[in-house]
């Protein structure tokens, strides 16, 4: 047995779970809404306030299905209720962020700044200049464009400039030699 598999799906209060025919779940909470198709040869059984994942076989591609689609749905549920956020840091002279309505705009160096809008369900929110929160429901969307963020300037090892993780640790190269 999938040890993530299986564990119980806990439904709190003010979330509802709904499965179509075709395995499709839907899960409804008060941040919005999630849609996750699950393979066939799963089967979900909705009970006492618990969802269950069970599987066919032991065959290794139902082991795997198995943990994956929980997790999923997992993430559904805390999506929905709690939601996910990721948060960056600008590290060097004149980085900075700021959010005007659903656009976040990023100076890291370049000789224009970096204009993104938020996709649907996704926040950007700046504390400060030096930090940017990046806040949704889907755990996979919200990471996706933190790496996106990131990646436009990764943090170099001599100086320690561009945009990190906030409890990333960069690991620190010597310079030369005099």
């Amino acid at each position: 047995m999938s040890r993530i598999g299986k564990k119980p799906i806990a439904i709190p209060a003010g979330v509802t779970i709904s499965v179509s025919g075709q395995n499709v779940v839907t899960v409804k909470g008060p941040k919005g809404t999630l849609v996750q198709e699950v393979n066939g040869d799963i089967t979900l059984k909705q009970e006492d306030g618990v969802l269950t994942l069970t599987r066919p076989s032991d065959a290794k591609p139902h082991k795997a299905m198995h943990g994956l689609y929980r997790s999923l749905i997992y993430n559904m549920v805390t999506g929905v209720t709690d939601g996910f956020q990721k948060t960056l840091k600008l590290v060097g002279t004149g980085y900075r962020a700021s959010v005007d309505g659903n656009k976040l705009t990023i100076n890291v160096g370049f000789s224009h700044p970096v204009v993104l809008d938020a996709p649907e369900n996704i926040q950007f929110e700046t504390p400060d200049q030096a930090t940017i929160v990046v806040r949704g429901i889907n755990k996979q969307q919200v990471g996706n464009l933190a790496a996106d963020i990131r990646a436009m300037r990764k943090p170099e090892p001599y100086l320690g400039k561009g945009i990190r993780y906030q409890d990333e640790h960069i690991r620190r190269k010597e310079g030369k030699a005099g």
